[in-house]
């Protein structure tokens, strides 16, 4: 496979991913966005090759950018350069990221966590803001915890305000 481009809205991989933004089609397909370079950057160095890789065509020289093609590529996966104004829809943002990757989503389950592995674990109950989740993320992969254990009902760790408040931990730190 190679880049191909892609300009009109009503592309059915732009159509995907724009429903990757409802909780039901995350769970429904297991996979989830990423907006921006820093944060596909930061899956694809762990080990997390986009499924799909969207990105405009002033990021399409970066050496980050041709390096998270490449592993989408490797991986099977579809990349495509798009239009500010697909970015736009498919972020919801006015000024969207340059780069956007849709990933596979890993929930690690309790039984397969091993106590002994690391020193402090993070355990939340019921967090409702998704901001606030991310956050925690992020702030436990700073802080080397074991993993980021989820209690009750909580909002989605796969939401996109919460991938975008991870700064990219979500790839590092089990959830």
């Amino acid at each position: 496979m190679s880049v191909r481009a892609v300009t009109s809205l009503t592309n059915p991989t732009v159509k995907a991913v724009r429903a990757l933004h409802l909780r039901k089609e995350r769970e429904a397909t297991g996979l989830f966005v990423a907006e921006g370079l820093k944060n596909v950057t930061e899956g694809v160095e762990l080990g997390h090759a986009p499924t799909i890789l969207m990105f405009g065509k002033e990021a399409a020289a970066h050496p980050l950018t041709r390096k998270s093609i490449a592993a989408t590529l490797a991986a099977g996966g579809e990349a495509l350069e798009v239009t500010q104004e697909i970015l736009a829809k498919v972020s919801r943002r006015d000024n969207p990221q340059a780069v956007v990757g849709v990933f596979r989503q890993r929930f690690t389950p309790l039984e397969a966590l091993k106590p002994d592995s690391a020193d402090v674990w993070v355990a939340l109950h019921r967090v409702r803001d998704p901001g606030n989740l991310g956050t925690i993320v992020r702030t436990a992969d700073a802080a080397g915890c074991g993993a980021v254990i989820l209690v009750g009902e909580c909002c989605d760790p796969y939401s996109v305000e919460a991938v975008r408040a991870t700064m990219g931990s979500i790839f590092a730190t089990p959830i």
